[in-house]
């Protein structure tokens, strides 16, 4: 495991084997990251997020409470995982809100997702398993599995492989859509 000495990291995180934490980083309590990630400088973890193993997140992200991320996910430089649809800093009498106000809500990226530079997540989703989510994306809805999608709001443009590719060759019968990768040749069924 490696720190860098500008990093901030709380006594009661979690941190796994070979993790590389790098400068200015904050990382709160009771955040659990696996083994061989690597967070980026000047990232904010925020408290109870939960980082599986190999997950790479770049400079300058925002991962805020509730948020899960699985194993093998890229979140690109400037991304921000949010976690509440009506933030307000004061409650109806104008007082400053307590944490007990705030209403957060779970949003789940799954293995092998990639997030783009830049984009931001609106609370409550889920992003599908190797799914790509383009570079700027304001994501309003879940993201299926292997959907790529990009724009403001997000609009699902197709399909990609594990590897990356786009799918150019997409089938569909009754039960299952059947991607066909032209670069890795793999063939992934989706039910």
């Amino acid at each position: 495991m490696f720190i860098h000495k500008t990093a901030i990291i709380s006594k009661d995180v979690k941190i796994g084997k070979n993790t590389k934490v790098w400068h200015l980083t904050q990382i709160r309590e009771n955040a659990e990251i696996g083994d061989n990630c690597i967070i980026g400088k000047n990232c904010y973890i925020d408290h109870h997020v939960r980082i599986g193993d190999n997950v790479k997140i770049q400079n300058n992200s925002s991962i805020y409470y509730m948020a899960l991320i699985e194993d093998g996910v890229f979140i690109g430089p400037h991304v921000i995982i949010t976690n509440d649809k009506i933030p307000r800093a004061i409650d109806k009498k104008g007082n400053l809100k307590t944490e007990k106000e705030w209403k957060a809500e779970k949003t789940t990226i799954k293995n092998g997702a990639s997030i783009g530079a830049g984009s931001i997540l609106l609370p409550g989703l889920t992003i599908g398993r190797y799914s790509m989510i383009g570079a700027g994306s304001i994501v309003t809805k879940d993201v299926g599995d292997y959907a790529l999608v990009y724009g403001n709001p997000a609009k699902f443009m197709g399909y990609v492989c594990k590897c990356g590719e786009k799918i150019i060759k997409a089938e569909e019968n009754a039960n299952e859509k059947i991607l066909n990768c032209f670069k890795c040749k793999k063939i992934i069924k989706i039910k």
